[in-house]
């Protein structure tokens, strides 16, 4: 994005129209001091059908001071927002945008921000349903060591400007887009509360796997594949450690393409490399070695 302009695409009635209505969208704004009521810039996509089909981004004058931390981190300053709207002005956009959707945000920062405006501006709450990106992302990747928008976005193969608030809508966007479709849970899934896991089961006293401990990638540690390892003998561990004896990568695979990118994969490649015995095998490899039925 050129600071010096700003750039209004997808009017809002196009975000109106119900035959191009948008499964959800999705806003980010960068802010000019620690009050969060100080928007400097929003950026909001809208998805349809796992494709973006608008895009509104434009600078505003926060009516507030710039701090230098601020400005280090998206490098906008008082002179970029001169002769730009307020808040005030660019409301009636936001909530056309907004208003009646799920809301999509990168934690719920923007949340806080966009309500902290609206009280600072004297403007009607924008009544919204919000989702938060990170939670997608940590319950799609659990094991990856940081669900930060430029990890996720490497991690993914997302093209991404961290803190333009245009390029970090887009990217948290695509974020929910491949959480979709690696686990096949839909919008209604994910804005569902969170299950709560239970606790590994206690591995069966004898079995072909009696003495392994079993790290798995891809399911949790009280799903149906740690109870099949159970029953064959194996404990069944949080991560890859020194002591672990085999990763197990889950016929779920949430990672997709991406599985031996994940931190699991990675730690369990290096203690191989330094002549530790762990084994990687696939679930239906193993399933397949040791005999034992698939599960239903």
């Amino acid at each position: 994005m050129s600071l010096s302009a700003s750039r209004i695409d997808g009017p809002a009635t196009l975000a109106n129209d119900p035959k191009n209505a948008p499964d959800f969208v999705v806003i980010d704004v960068e802010t000019a001091c620690a009050r969060v009521s100080s928007i400097c810039q929003i950026g909001i996509v809208g998805f349809r059908n796992g494709a973006e089909i608008f895009e509104y981004e434009t600078l505003i004058d926060p009516c507030d001071e710039f701090s230098s931390f601020n400005t280090r981190i998206h490098g906008i300053t008082c002179d970029h927002v001169f002769g730009k709207p307020t808040f005030a002005h660019v409301h009636s956009a936001v909530d056309a945008h907004l208003s009646g959707r799920i809301t999509v945000a990168h934690s719920f920062f923007d949340k806080g921000a966009l309500s902290a405006a609206c009280r600072v501006h004297d403007r009607t709450a924008i009544e919204t349903t919000w989702l938060d990106s990170v939670r997608v992302a940590k319950r799609a990747w659990p094991e990856l060591p940081s669900h930060r928008l430029n990890v996720l976005s490497k991690f993914l193969g997302i093209r991404h400007k961290h803190h333009d608030a245009l390029s970090d809508a887009r990217a948290a966007g695509w974020v929910i887009v491949r959480a979709i479709e690696h686990t096949g849970l839909d919008l209604a899934g994910w804005l569902a509360p969170t299950p709560r896991g239970g606790s590994a089961p206690k591995p069966a006293p004898v079995g072909p796997l009696q003495g392994a401990r079993a790290a798995i990638l891809g399911a949790s540690r009280d799903g149906a594949l740690a109870h099949w390892l159970a029953a064959a003998g194996a404990r069944v561990v949080s991560s890859v450690g020194t002591t672990t004896t085999l990763l197990v990568v889950s016929n779920e695979q949430p990672f997709g393409r991406y599985f031996a990118a994940s931190p699991a994969h990675r730690r369990a490649d290096e203690l191989r490399r330094a002549g530790s015995p762990i084994e990687i095998v696939a679930e239906d490899e193993l399933r397949a070695r040791i005999a034992l039925p698939l599960a239903s």
